[in-house]
């Protein structure tokens, strides 16, 4: 066995989930450095990692960011905590004219590794954008796949998923029928109702064809308001029951993205899914013996996996790993129940602000600083211990 794969594979359990995807690759780390390392004056006990989870496949969309997570870790107190941003947040990114520009966050990503679709753009990284929000130094990334994701849970044998809430999803999105028009009688309508269902249209001709098919204005409002109903072949239902559920890859990436139910749906409910996910992980490669099956198929995973974590942070973390049992995580996320406000922006697109208005962290960065440190409770903060 190499000593990257050995690196690659400890940190998994060294990272306390937010690395186990970080298996799967020996391929992104760094270079390894030719120079004789000085240990700093000052040992550095805390670390910022962002984790990014992405659809990937080929379309418009492939590295719109799904799932963004900060992982802070402070290696004295043996503690770590996992701050979830929701994909809506509204960022301003810098302008070479110096004309303004606003963005989802969850797609900060994708146009860091594609510059040139926006060519005013000045050079941007995912990680200085969460700094600035933050209030933390990110010292390095880790993007995973849906792909990776998938393997990754199947490796380790599947995961135990703590369900706190049933709930059912009518509306999840099956890849590759994006499309789809499902039958021969729904191509017919859609043929019909197309003219319909973009801007433009001449609405006294609407209504006479609505007059004259009622099925074709049926169609049309469900096209627009409720897609399941007139594509169904599109969607696929979802069941979840409140308890210990055994989750194979696929289930597990169902839990974790879907959004669309009444009971537990939104992004913000969605993003504590993704933490219990996180954990549930995290929990598995703690407590089997799993080398041996990740070792054969390292080279699989070279294109689900990207981190610029460097080798001697990696290095560092392999000296904590007979700790790594003792400890503990915190989570938090980013709603409009604390510190967040829904809002329109110029566009029309939905998207969410700070309560103290566009653009300003402050608030924000206070209560995540209280989050890590813990001297606030914040409500939608949970603790667990690693292994109990």
């Amino acid at each position: 066995m190499t000593i990257m794969k050995k690196i690659t594979i400890i940190i998994v359990g060294i990272f306390l989930a937010f690395g186990t995807f970080y298996f799967f690759t020996k391929f992104q780390l760094g270079k390894k450095s030719t120079q004789t390392s000085i240990k700093p004056k000052q040992e550095k006990i805390t670390y910022n990692f962002l984790l990014l989870g992405y659809g990937g496949g080929v379309h418009d969309g492939t590295y719109l960011t799904d799932t963004i997570m900060i992982a802070n870790i402070n290696t004295k107190l043996k503690k770590a905590t996992l701050i979830s941003i929701p994909r809506d947040l509204w960022v301003k990114l810098p302008t070479k004219s110096g004309a303004d520009f606003h963005t989802k966050i969850n797609a900060v990503y994708q146009l860091e590794l594609f510059p040139k679709d926006f060519p005013d753009l000045k050079p941007i990284s995912t990680k200085s954008v969460i700094s600035q929000i933050s209030g933390l130094q990110v010292d390095g990334y880790l993007s995973v796949n849906f792909a990776g994701f998938t393997k990754a849970v199947d490796i380790l044998g599947g995961i135990d998923v703590n369900i706190k809430k049933s709930f059912i999803d009518e509306e999840y999105p099956i890849d590759g029928k994006e499309k789809e028009l499902c039958d021969k009688d729904t191509e017919d309508l859609f043929k019909k109702a197309e003219p319909f269902i973009t801007p433009g249209f001449n609405p006294d001709e609407r209504n006479q064809q609505f007059k004259d098919n009622p099925k074709l204005e049926e169609f049309v409002k469900n096209a627009t308001s409720s897609p399941e109903l007139a594509f169904p072949c599109r969607y696929e239902k979802l069941e979840f029951t409140k308890g210990i559920t055994h989750m194979d890859g696929q289930t597990a990436l169902k839990f974790a993205r879907s959004r669309h139910s009444g009971a537990d749906g939104g992004d913000f409910n969605r993003a504590n899914r993704q933490q219990q996910i996180i954990t549930a992980v995290k929990d598995k490669v703690l407590s089997i013996g799993f080398v041996t099956k990740i070792i054969p198929l390292m080279n699989e995973y070279k294109k689900d996996v990207k981190t610029d974590i460097s080798l001697d942070v990696i290095k560092k973390f392999i000296e904590q790993a007979d700790k790594s049992k003792e400890y503990k995580i915190n989570t938090f996320v980013l709603t409009d129940q604390n510190v967040l406000k829904n809002a329109i922006s110029d566009d029309r697109q939905y998207i969410l602000i700070p309560q103290e208005g566009i653009d300003n962290w402050k608030e924000i960065q206070k209560n995540i600083n209280n989050t890590i440190i813990g001297i606030t409770p914040i409500p939608t903060a949970t603790s667990s211990a690693i292994l109990k």
